[in-house]
């Protein structure tokens, strides 16, 4: 039964709420009209939705509801109020509330809200069993790494390490393969460090021609080149005291490359089209999904800058090899997408569960998130079941079980690659289309075509 708490000034609308709710036979309820004791009986009473009157004396409803949200973090709340006030309704939505509901309310739509509120809750409570084994009690800074959804020891060993290092003014590079969380971990190193108060900017180098990322990069100089009309900063310049996340760094041409060198060794970079150098205070983090080693040996990458990054280095694992993340991960996503696409889906079959943790996941977690995001747009039951599952991956998961030579015979390197042949030759080769679907940037994708010899 689910426990329900109801604040309301008026004693009218308490009884009425309380006959109502009780002849359903679902729910506990308890009603107070006094809200001066409303944050007491919050912390004793272990609610699990609370239905909220707003226009209340003394203590009101926005009060109680910044309260639960600091306090009581899972806790669903449904505002109810007589005042006709959108504004009001935006800031209880900020604050957190579950949802909004004007009087005299509709019944059944309260039932409906209510009962939607309290699956939501449910799965709140799911993720958070999930969680149990890993409560991060050793970590200082737990709020830092909230957005890390991790049950792993070894995942949890790279947390404490970024306690660690996070005091430092040194540069960070985190290397990895695409899609295993890299800017997460460059945000919780910027939000334990000395620098958390000022700007965390990201950038992707492999999205930007080598030539716009100068410029982009670098800030440049008006008439520096055909449309730059007005002088303009760059990443540099607006990341000053702050943190600069580049992700992809392996992109960079060697000429970019250089300059780069010069921030890290000097502080100073230039302007595009000016000759006066500009100084800068900015900790650099740089993450990259290529050996960066076997890019020096190339001529791809120089080896000062290598060094010059590769201070303090972080190897996240891929997926596959911390499965025991997976249903936790997959239960986070479905809360997540389920707020989106404004779904009340509660469960995720065990059948469904199966195939999940037997996959290898080439894009690693961002592909497990585009495959429950997946899921839940096109699901019409309140649980995920094997028909809602992306073409592509009911078709992966039987071509698994028929290579040969089996699975276990091959190399995860050739997995890979027939994998992404196979998502290539389903896309035509739109690698784009493919990039996607893989859960991987298009520069990574094309990458592993050259990689892999795939035409």
């Amino acid at each position: 039964m689910g426990k329900i708490l109801a604040i309301d000034d008026d004693p009218g609308v308490l009884r009425y709420l309380f006959v109502l709710l009780m002849q359903t036979g679902k729910y506990e309820v308890k009603t107070l009209e006094d809200s001066t004791k409303a944050l007491q009986e919050l912390d004793q009473g272990r609610y699990d939705v609370l239905l909220l009157d707003m226009d209340m004396p003394r203590v009101t409803g926005l009060d109680i509801l910044k309260y639960a949200r600091e306090h009581h973090p899972d806790l669903e709340t449904i505002v109810l109020t007589g005042v006709e006030d959108v504004q009001l309704a935006v800031t209880a939505m900020k604050l957190g509330s579950y949802d909004y509901l004007s009087k005299p309310v509709n019944n059944d739509l309260l039932l409906l809200v209510l009962e939607r509120a309290l699956e939501r809750r449910h799965l709140k409570d799911r993720v958070q069993e999930l969680r149990e084994d890993f409560k991060y009690e050793d970590l200082k800074n737990k709020e830092a790494f909230q957005d890390i959804i991790t049950r792993s020891p070894a995942i949890i060993k790279v947390l404490r390490y970024v306690e660690r290092i996070a005091s430092s003014q040194s540069s960070v590079l985190i290397w990895g393969e695409s899609g295993t969380g890299k800017e997460l971990i460059a945000r919780a190193i910027h939000s334990v460090s000395p620098r958390k108060n000022e700007r965390f900017i990201a950038v992707n180098a492999g999205v930007f021609a080598n030539e716009l990322f100068a410029s982009e990069f670098f800030g440049h100089m008006k008439g520096s080149f055909s449309g730059a009309y007005s002088d303009q900063k760059g990443f540099l310049e607006a990341a000053h005291r702050g943190t600069l996340f580049l992700d992809e760094i392996g992109e960079l041409s060697l000429p970019i490359q250089v300059k780069l060198l010069r921030v890290l060794q000097e502080g100073e970079y230039f302007r595009l089209g000016s000759t006066q150098n500009q100084k800068v205070d900015v900790r650099i983090i740089a993450s990259t999904n290529k050996d960066l080693q076997v890019e020096i040996k190339k001529g791809n990458f120089r080896k000062d800058l290598f060094f010059r990054l590769n201070i303090n280095s972080i190897y996240l694992l891929p997926l596959r090899e911390h499965k025991e993340d997976i249903p936790l991960l997959a239960y986070h996503f479905l809360d997540k997408y389920n707020k989106i696409n404004k779904k009340q889906i509660r469960e995720i079959t065990e059948p469904v569960m199966n195939l999940l943790q037997q996959y290898t996941y080439p894009g690693n977690i961002r592909e497990l998130e585009n495959i429950i995001n997946n899921m839940v747009s096109v699901e019409t039951s309140d649980k995920l079941t094997k028909s809602s599952l992306p073409s592509y991956f009911s078709e992966a998961c039987r071509d698994y079980k028929g290579l040969s030579p089996s699975l276990e015979e091959k190399t995860l390197q050739e997995l890979e690659r027939e994998y992404i042949g196979k998502i290539l030759e389903k896309t035509g080769g739109n690698r784009t289309r493919a990039a996607k679907i893989l859960g991987i940037s298009r520069v990574n994708l094309i990458s592993k075509i050259k990689r892999y010899q795939l035409s």
